[in-house]
């Protein structure tokens, strides 16, 4: 049996895996400024999320990769405690 070749630029199972964390933290920041009761903060926070990831969206190196999904996460939590203390 052949050993089958990848096509050049195809993504290996741990890029993939690490690309579709990349794209769940997007959603789900994208998901909690949904629920930012004013539109100039959310308009703000919707911007600055997409220039983030935009700005890293060539980064290569697995540790800085893994550090900015941490990062993501970390800043994720923060707003999601924010936006339940205004609501309390």
């Amino acid at each position: 049996m052949a050993a089958r070749r990848l096509p050049p630029g195809a993504l290996t199972l741990k890029q993939f895996l690490r690309r579709q964390q990349v794209l769940q933290l997007y959603r789900k920041i994208l998901r909690a400024i949904r629920e930012v009761p004013a539109e100039q903060d959310r308009r703000y926070l919707k911007d600055w999320a997409r220039e983030e990831f935009r700005r890293n969206k060539d980064a290569t190196e697995e540790d800085a990769i893994r550090m900015m999904i941490t990062q993501g996460n970390m800043q994720l939590q923060e707003l999601q405690r924010t936006l339940k203390l205004a609501k309390s």
